[in-house]
């Protein structure tokens, strides 16, 4: 069996780029995504971090913003790391979706500088006619 993970979400964030010496790029980013249940009031949000290298660096990085809706396949992985707190170590390991395609869902956010309002705020007022 492939491991192949499909989820639908938002971008919580701009996706952060890193350009190695080598010239390899990295993009990461995160989604939030929303869990249903009849058993449930509201629905739970599970946040997950996902990586794209190369080339689908690149179109993360052109196409992905903070708010997308977006539908990402990928490979479910694990990232473990050590941290400290009030002097304790610890392991802490979380999934990560190894980015291999995705597609842009629902309309694009509104940013200020597009918004129709910032446009007739930031425009000339009109002369009165006589």
């Amino acid at each position: 069996m492939n491991n192949t993970v499909f989820l639908v979400g938002h971008v919580g964030k701009n996706p952060e780029v890193k350009v190695f010496d080598t010239g390899k790029k990295l993009a990461k980013f995160s989604i939030a995504v929303k869990e249903y249940s009849a058993n449930l009031e509201q629905p739970i949000t599970e946040w997950f971090d996902v990586t794209a290298w190369e080339g689908l660096a690149v179109r993360v990085q052109k196409y992905i913003t903070k708010g997308r809706e977006v539908v990402l396949t990928g490979r479910l992985s694990q990232s473990t790391y050590t941290t400290e707190k009030d002097g304790v170590k610890m392991q802490i390991t979380k999934p990560v979706i190894k980015l291999t395609g995705f597609h842009l869902c629902g309309k694009k956010p509104v940013s200020k500088e597009d918004s129709p309002v910032a446009e007739i705020n930031e425009s000339k007022p009109r002369k009165k006619s006589a």
